[in-house]
């Protein structure tokens, strides 16, 4: 399985810089649960990848920076029986990961005031409402 990780159509992490780890699986698998090494790490070294330009590279490093784990990232899959689907599995989530975090930040949002109708309705609405518990009230002498 040993192909380059497509992220977008200007990236494309080559598999020399993935790095796969595979352990024991907790979870489904019946008796082969023992014995089967199912669990997939897979990690991508952001701070020293040749693939990435300074800019992505920084970009990552800053969005990422809760997930990374000395300039490493690391993300497992172990909800399959078979390490195969776990291997997919976790290509497709740091794909996803890297994919989510070089997109460009959303535009600023422009505030913008409430109208005078807004306000009175708001207003109208509130008083609507406080008159109708003060009535439930009742008089207390």
């Amino acid at each position: 399985m040993a192909e380059d990780l497509k992220i977008n159509d200007q990236l494309v992490v080559p598999d020399s810089e993935l790095r796969e780890r595979f352990s024991r699986s907790s979870g489904p698998g019946g008796q082969g649960v023992n014995t089967t090494d199912s669990r997939v790490e897979l990690s991508f070294d952001v701070e020293r990848s040749h693939s990435l330009s300074d800019d992505l590279r920084q970009r990552l490093l800053e969005r990422l920076a809760h997930r990374l784990s000395g300039g490493v990232l690391t993300v497992a899959a172990s909800e399959h029986r078979a390490q195969l689907s776990n291997r997919e599995a976790a290509r497709d989530r740091l794909a996803a990961l890297l994919r989510e975090a070089l997109a460009p930040p959303p535009p600023p949002r422009r505030p913008t005031k409430m109208s005078k109708g807004a306000k009175q309705r708001r207003l109208q609405s509130k008083k609507h409402r406080s008159a109708i518990k003060q009535l439930r009230r009742g008089a207390h002498d």
